[in-house]
């Protein structure tokens, strides 16, 4: 999937039109905020066709001269990630010095920009945006992003720039990724998997720029491994790390079937691995929790269990997730956790029969009904698994509208006791029938 990263100076509507490129619109898929600091990514759709949004504003600091390089820095980081770049400019106030100093690193760039000056809140304003051709790009879009004036124009050209997606139907093996906080142990499990083994076939080229897939086979394990930027080569850029591994947690999520999510022992789950766990989660995207550096920890007689007990409160709600204890320099259950992560991609592309889903779940609905609503009866006629990637249920019913979301919540851990959904996340919707 694309990566659309909005650059420009303080003040000049990043976050606003962020919003209404994520947040505003019916086919939005979701929307994640503070794996970093005040970073904001999310996912946008646009006639048919989704793509992520980052927002990079945020790095303010004491002086103009720290200001100047951390932005720098975003905008290069920006310039080697992300698949189109949208400049954001304030046309109300007009050309600032900043903006030139922006405009002179992306001129530079080979990717495509889009030159958005924003602020033209009425068609008589639209003039005032035309100073900015000063700065060197073909074509100018005016727009308001508080009021949605000139974002779909906006749109329609971010649609037409971005790289053609590749067919999902192509990929035939599992796609399986390590993902997590710097230092988790990530380039050492990678390292033990690729250093050592004599099997491993061929490396091609990914699907986004950048990155490298590794066809992995070897002690009976074959899958697609989605490399991390940074773990088998030096990124080209002297980048914010924090900022760059949120751009790099998304490309690399969001091409993958399975995540493993590794986490330290000794540091415990933090506030940005449950981010990331929830990127995982919301891009449906099967997950296996690895816990590393065990061998580091003074343990109890129920150590682990109460370590999974306590990991499992800060996942919920979903925290039905198989979660393992590791230790990669002693090279401790690495085959298991890629056994456990092939289960779980067995268990996302499961495809249940209708006869089947109705069998099981038409008597447990029977046995604990929808409560009425409004002296309503709620009647579910027959449940059918949708021809998704992701596991998804749609429970036909007479009134749908009123059914509650601890319903819901009652019918998937149902479907999870059942199916044996570990490690996946599912969807499931009530429709009219």
């Amino acid at each position: 999937m694309a990566i659309v990263a909005i650059i420009g100076r303080p003040n000049v509507g990043k976050s606003t039109l962020f919003n209404r490129l994520i947040g505003k619109r019916q086919a939005i898929v979701d929307e994640y905020s503070g794996v970093t600091r005040d970073r904001h990514y999310g996912k946008s759709d646009w006639g048919g066709r989704e793509f992520s949004v980052v927002d990079t504003g945020g790095f303010v600091k004491e002086t103009d001269d720290r200001f100047e390089k951390e932005i720098a820095k975003q905008v290069k980081i920006a310039m080697e990630e992300a698949s189109l770049i949208l400049f954001a400019v304030d046309a109300a106030f007009g050309i600032h010095e900043l903006d030139r100093d922006v405009a002179q690193l992306l001129r530079k760039s080979k990717k495509p920009v889009l030159l958005v000056a924003n602020k033209v809140d009425t068609p008589a304003k639209e003039s005032t945006s035309y100073e900015f051709y000063e700065l060197g790009f073909d074509q100018i879009f005016p727009i308001s992003a508080i009021n949605g004036g000139g974002t779909g124009d906006l749109l329609d050209e971010v649609i037409n720039l971005l790289p053609e997606e590749e067919d999902p139907e192509d990929i035939e093996l599992p796609r399986i990724s390590i993902v997590g906080r710097p230092n988790a142990g990530k380039s050492s499990f990678v390292n033990a998997l690729l250093g050592n083994d004599r099997n491993i076939v061929t490396e091609v080229a990914g699907t986004t720029r950048d990155s490298i897939d590794t066809h992995y086979n070897a002690y009976g394990f074959e899958f697609t491994l989605v490399d991390t930027a940074g773990i088998r080569k030096k990124a080209k850029v002297h980048e914010d790390l924090e900022f760059y591994s949120v751009m790099r947690a998304i490309r690399t999520i969001e091409n993958s079937d399975v995540c493993i999510l590794m986490i330290d022992a000794a540091e415990g789950i933090g506030q940005q691995d449950i981010n990331i766990f929830g990127l995982i989660e919301k891009n449906r995207k099967g997950v296996v929790v690895l816990v590393n550096k065990w061998d580091l920890i003074e343990k109890e007689t129920n150590s682990a269990m109460e370590y999974e007990k306590e990991l499992k409160q800060k996942l919920a709600p979903f925290n039905d997730v198989p979660i393992l204890f590791t230790s990669v320099t002693e090279k401790q259950r690495i085959h298991k956790a890629l056994q456990t992560a092939l289960d779980v991609y067995k268990r996302r592309t499961q495809r249940i029969k209708t006869n089947k889903l109705n069998e099981v779940m038409l008597p447990i609905i029977e046995w604990t009904p929808p409560p009425a609503t409004k002296g309503k009866y709620i009647k579910v006629k027959y449940v059918q698994q949708l021809p998704t990637h992701a596991p998804t249920f749609a429970f036909y019913c007479n009134l749908p509208q009123y059914i509650k979301e601890s319903y819901k919540r009652f019918i998937e851990n149902q479907m999870r006791e059942k199916f044996d959904f570990t490690g996946v996340p599912i969807q499931i919707f009530f429709r009219k029938k």
